[in-house]
């Protein structure tokens, strides 16, 4: 079985929700890549995912701040729920119904546009230590 870069992102991904610093994160990918998969294979995953992976202002934000944009419709969404409730006005349903997937989808592209950025320091840093 060869490992997709769609599966090294759900193991970085899975790192991410280890409460540790990256350098050690980046020990425990570091591990499991370089049993799996030859240098030649990891220079072109590597490759694959600078591609993939977006360069722009917005997505370098997103993925430092995903809880900052996130935020304001976590807070429609329950604002429209506690209205709703409160004033028994079904039309304040509609907020949540709207804001949450936005909310939800902001914080899946922020988590994997870190666990990319993760993913790709674990390749930068085995190639350094290749080098030495």
């Amino acid at each position: 079985m060869t490992l997709t870069l769609n599966n090294l992102i759900l193991m970085a991904e899975d790192q991410l929700t280890q409460y540790s610093t990256d350098a050690l994160k980046i020990e425990k990918l570091r591990r499991k890549i370089g049993i799996a998969l030859t240098f030649k294979e990891q220079q072109k995953l590597k490759e694959e995912l600078l591609a993939q992976m977006p360069q722009g202002f917005w997505a370098k934000k997103l993925e430092k701040e995903r809880q900052t944009f996130a935020l304001p419709f976590w807070g429609i969404a329950g604002l429209g729920l506690l209205l709703g409730i409160s004033s028994q006005q079904y039309l304040d349903f509609l907020a949540p119904a709207i804001a949450l997937p936005i909310a939800i989808k902001i914080q899946q592209l922020g988590w994997k546009l870190q666990a990319q950025t993760l993913l790709l320091k674990t390749f930068e840093d085995i190639e350094k230590r290749v080098n030495n």
